[in-house]
């Protein structure tokens, strides 16, 4: 996947995650562009161990994926974060 794309389904896939899981987030524009990306690693690693295709392209597949490793990545920020305050 070229870094253009993938910086685009990172962002649509941050979108989507927030969207999923409304609460006050940190951080903006970049922030989330970053938690798509590192969904998307995350999505992509999980659903090649349950036999699937991870993220392939710019297709709807890659961002149902990317979504779902965000969305991943904001649960397990929301335990560690509820455990330190």
């Amino acid at each position: 996947m070229g870094l253009i794309s993938w910086i685009v389904v990172g962002l649509i896939a941050g979108v989507l995650a927030r969207w999923i899981m409304p609460g006050l987030w940190p951080g903006g524009f970049i922030l989330t562009a970053i938690l798509g990306m590192a969904g998307a690693s995350i999505g992509g690693f999980l659903v090649g161990l349950l036999g699937g295709t991870g993220t392939t392209g710019f297709n709807a597949w890659s961002i149902v994926v990317a979504t779902f490793g965000a969305v991943v990545l904001l649960v397990l920020y929301n335990l560690v974060a509820r455990r330190t305050v």
